[in-house]
C-alpha cells in the first residue's frame, strides 16, 4: 500500500472513530441534559451538584456505548485497568464540564435555567475534546495487529525479521514473511 493510501486508510478509520465517538456523545449529551433538568426542576439539588450526578449518570450510559461499539474492536484484554482509567479520565472531564457550569453560576450568578443549560453545553463540549483524547490514547488502545497493518514504517522491520511464529488451534506454525517487491 502507497503512504498516500495507508493515510487515507487511516483518515478513514479516525473519521468513523470520531463519527461513532459522536454518536455515544450525543445520547451521552440528552442522557446528561436530561437528568441535570428533571434534577433542576423537581428537587432541591442545587444546580452544581444536580450538574455533576448528572454528569455520572451519562458516563455510565457512555462507557457502555464506548466499550461495546465505539471501541469494541480494541484490546479486552484488561478491563480492569480499562475501567480505572475511564474512570480516571471521566472524572477529570467532569471537574472541567461542572467547573463551567459552577463559573456561570458562583461567580456570575447566571443560574436560570437557560444560563444553566447553555453552561451544561458548553462545559460539556471543552470536555468532550479532552475525553475523546484521553480515552483513544490511554482507554481503549488500538490493538498493535491493527496499528502494524495501517503503519507503511511498522512493516518494513517485520519484512527483514525472517520467521514469525503465528499462535493457532494446532501447535504454532513458522511462517515467512517476505517482501513481494513485484507488487510494488
Amino acid at each position: 500500500m502507497s503512504e498516500r493510501g495507508a493515510l487515507r486508510a487511516r483518515l478513514e478509520l479516525l473519521a468513523r472513530e470520531v463519527a461513532k465517538f459522536g454518536v455515544v456523545g450525543a445520547v451521552g449529551l440528552v442522557v446528561n441534559i436530561a437528568v441535570s433538568n428533571l434534577l433542576w426542576r423537581y428537587t432541591d439539588i442545587p444546580t452544581v451538584r444536580a450538574g455533576l450526578l448528572a454528569t455520572f449518570v451519562a458516563i455510565l450510559c457512555n462507557y457502555v456505548g464506548f466499550r461495546y461499539w465505539t471501541y469494541r474492536d480494541r484490546d479486552k484484554s484488561g478491563r480492569t485497568r480499562e475501567l480505572t482509567l475511564f474512570l480516571l479520565f471521566s472524572a477529570v472531564g467532569a471537574v472541567i464540564e461542572t467547573g463551567v457550569l459552577y463559573a456561570a453560576t458562583y461567580w456570575f450568578g447566571w443560574d436560570t435555567p437557560v444560563q444553566s443549560n447553555v453552561f451544561k453545553v458548553l462545559g460539556i463540549g471543552i470536555a468532550t475534546l479532552f475525553r475523546f483524547w484521553s480515552y483513544r490514547t490511554w482507554v481503549f488502545r488500538a490493538l498493535p495487529a491493527k496499528e502494524s497493518a495501517l503503519s507503511p514504517a511498522a512493516e518494513e522491520p517485520a519484512r527483514a525479521a525472517g520467521p514469525v511464529q503465528v499462535p493457532g488451534p494446532a501447535p504454532a506454525a513458522v511462517v515467512r514473511v517476505e517482501a513481494d517487491t513485484a507488487r510494488r
